[in-house]
């Protein structure tokens, strides 16, 4: 008998296609069309903000061609979630004007084909990297990029091809192949697959985000090569469009170019991070911010309390990074592989990563006087940050990510030595961390050297609490460190915390 895989279901996920009835809107009073936008303009924001549920996602997306105008995203964690949200709709005065041609209703899922220990109840067994990129499928997020493409998909079921009736082992080598070809796209397209499977007329219905168009036509054409999909793949429909925040929605029914700016604060509910670091940002997403915020409510006290850190180093004379103009994202993830081995592992998507202008630097950093190495990738985007990381978890031995040790974690980046004193600031780390030992609160500090590059580092440190951490800050052996280190370092660093 033909086994099949195991699955575990995560959030579930409505694709609402609209037309807008055209001769309807242009024949229109100018006070109707107005309300309608307002009310447009209020769902398409609190839906954003999910502001109908504790957890989830949405986003509105242009559709270009006759099959829809508009597309509305929405992940939720119960399918009658998404029966609200679509009902919600139709009660606005902007729904009189469209209709829906079509739609899709599926649930996000992860198989057998990833891993084994996960549905044998040995979750303990899984490195956190690769339970994180798990958690990421299970519920994920919108990114930031600019293009959506969907369509939906089945496994062919013919005389000569049956992907029903192949042993698991070859199926599972074929979905393996098959996602080789999709990590060569890392950092340029994320993909989420949700399966329809007794829900919609296909069985998965899946969608690419990408910064470039092509991008997305190139992973998809590459991937029809592979056997898994010339054999045994089918394909519905595809629908391709462009990203807007709500408040362009009357920008777009006049036919002007959306966005009209390319996603500011207030566009959407990302938060913007800053500098080499990094903030954990919400369960699965992958990617670690500097000084970032978090969804919802949160935000405000978040931001708040960045701004009164940042306010205490600046009087302590520690720099933190400007607010804004510095953006950068990266992810940081610590692993007990082998140094080289890791490297290789490492270069060899460096060089995929490399392809795409959104990179910045990818780099493996080794403990000066432990047994862990840390993999650094940033990026001038959150979504490409948050692609790499899904990548990125499944090197060898990832233990965990940067922020997860502790109740508070800082990162002091940028530490560029210079050439004559890299044999000094290592000794100087040594005495700091001496001192740092006796300190209350304080769990441990690294320090990591780029394995390509030994005068740059960074500094990461662990510790119970905010408090204890910013008590190290205002000691005179911290003050009198910084003051050293403007004569041994080539560039000023950055302080970064991981609460």
């Amino acid at each position: 008998m033909v086994e099949a895989p195991q699955t575990d279901e995560g959030w579930f996920a409505l694709h609402d296609f609209r037309t807008v009835d055209w001769d309807a809107w242009r024949d229109a009073p100018e006070h109707e069309r107005k309300r309608a936008i307002e009310d447009g303009v209020a769902y398409l924001d609190a839906h954003e903000a999910v502001e109908d549920d504790e957890e989830g996602t949405s986003a509105v997306f242009s559709v270009l061609g006759h099959k829809a105008d508009f597309v509305v995203v929405h992940f939720r964690p119960t399918l009658d979630s998404l029966s609200r949200a679509e009902r919600k709709f139709e009660q606005t005065a902007f729904a009189a004007f469209t209709e829906q041609p079509t739609s899709y209703v599926s649930v996000t899922e992860v198989s057998g084909y990833v891993s084994d220990d996960y549905f044998e109840g040995n979750k303990e067994d899984i490195d956190t990297g690769l339970l994180r990129y798990i958690e990421g499928k299970l519920k994920p997020d919108i990114p930031e990029d600019t293009y959506m493409s969907f369509y939906p998909m089945s496994k062919r079921r013919g005389e000569q091809h049956n992907w029903y009736d192949l042993p698991f082992d070859e199926r599972r080598e074929l979905m393996s192949t098959h996602g080789d070809t999709g990590r060569k796209y890392a950092g340029k397209i994320k993909q989420v697959i949700a399966s329809s499977v007794g829900f919609d007329d296909w069985e998965w219905g899946v969608t690419l985000f990408g910064d470039d168009p092509t991008d997305i036509k190139d992973i998809v054409y590459e991937m029809r090569f592979d056997e898994v999909s010339s054999l045994y793949g089918e394909f519905d429909q595809f629908y391709v469009g462009r990203r807007f925040p709500p408040s362009d929605l009357g920008a777009f029914l006049a036919g002007d170019a959306v966005p009209t700016s390319e996603f500011g604060d207030e566009s959407h509910h990302h938060a913007h991070a800053h500098d080499e670091g990094g903030h954990h940002h919400g369960e699965g997403d992958g990617s670690h911010h500097g000084e970032g915020g978090h969804h919802g409510d949160e935000s405000s006290d978040d931001e708040s309390a960045d701004e009164d850190i940042r306010g205490e180093l600046e009087d302590l004379n520690i720099y933190a990074g400007k607010p804004h103009g510095e953006d950068v994202y990266a992810t940081v993830l610590y692993s007990e592989a082998d140094s080289e081995e890791l490297f290789d592992e490492v270069d060899g998507l460096r060089g995929n990563f490399d392809h795409y202008p959104t990179h910045v630097k990818t780099a493996v950093y080794e403990a000066n006087e432990r047994g862990r190495t840390a993999v650094v990738s940033i990026w001038e985007t959150a979504s490409a940050a948050e692609t790499a990381a899904g990548f990125l978890s499944e090197l060898p031995g990832i233990v965990e990510r940067a922020g997860e040790e502790s109740g508070f974690g800082t990162m002091g980046m940028f530490y560029t030595v210079k050439p004559d004193h890299c044999e000094d600031f290592v000794e100087k780390f040594g005495v700091v961390g001496g001192l740092l030992d006796d300190m209350e609160g304080h769990f441990d500090t690294d320090l990591m050297v780029n394995l390509e590059d030994e005068n740059d580092m960074f500094i990461a440190s662990q510790w119970r609490s905010q408090e204890d951490a910013m008590g190290f800050f205002r000691s005179d052996a911290f003050r009198d460190t910084v003051q050293w280190g403007r004569d041994v370092l080539a560039d000023r660093p950055r302080h970064v915390f991981l609460a």
